[in-house]
């Protein structure tokens, strides 16, 4: 019973390229029947032509012997139309073989564009083939290390203090301190120094001008 399931596994197995040998074995086949056909069509075409020349020259000698020579004219007239129906049964199988090239390219196009879907279909599907879970789990691993990777940035980006942690109100009020000691100094030399000497009066009496004289003896009583 085992012998036997193993060769329906391996017959199973091995279908796929039986079938895959089968098309490209009828693809050759169908090449071949073409290409035949094309050969054959060459070949009485110059028989086409051939009997067409035939037909002319007939024609010609009918009309060179006319009344002349009846017998040999009708015997012209003859081979023509011997000539004549051998080109309409060339021109009938031409036809047919045409169409039979004809059928059997498209088939042979059809069979290729449904070959090469269905490989595209396989590869599709091989794409395809992963779990949904396991692309969730990438996914969630990808957004964990963008946002690892933005704590880092963060905590590169900030200033190193080195052990100098300062009180920042101390150094506003050390700061008012120096700015209040220089206004002061501003001050103090503006209004000059406290010890310079004020000017002297002068003890002697200053001279009188001409006519103060009498101004200060007659007329400052009267006033006063």
């Amino acid at each position: 019973k085992k012998t036997k399931n193993k060769k329906t596994s391996t017959s199973q197995t091995s279908s796929p390229d039986l079938r895959e040998l089968s098309s490209s074995s009828s693809s050759s086949d169908t090449q071949e029947a073409i290409q035949k056909l094309r050969d054959t069509e060459e070949m009485l075409t110059k028989k086409q032509e051939f009997l067409e020349k035939k037909i002319e020259q007939e024609l010609a000698l009918a009309k060179k012997h006319g009344t002349k020579n009846k017998r040999a004219a009708i015997q012209a007239l003859k081979r023509k139309k011997r000539y004549e129906k051998q080109l309409e049964q060339i021109d009938g199988t031409l036809s047919t073989i045409e169409f039979q090239r004809d059928s059997l390219e498209n088939a042979n196009t059809n069979t290729e564009v449904l070959k090469n879907m269905g490989y595209a279909a396989k590869a599709m599907k091989a794409a395809h083939d992963m779990d949904i879970d396991k692309v969730d789990d990438l996914m969630a691993d990808i957004s964990e290390q963008r946002e690892l990777a933005q704590e880092i940035s963060e905590a590169i980006s900030k200033p190193v203090s080195y052990g100098e942690d300062f009180d920042e109100d101390e150094l506003l009020a050390e700061l008012d301190e120096l700015q209040q000691e220089e206004l002061d100094k501003n001050l103090l030399e503006i209004g000059g120094p406290e010890t310079s000497p004020l000017p002297n009066v002068p003890s002697t009496s200053l001279p009188n001008r001409p006519g103060q004289s009498f101004i200060q003896n007659r007329l400052w009583p009267l006033l006063t």
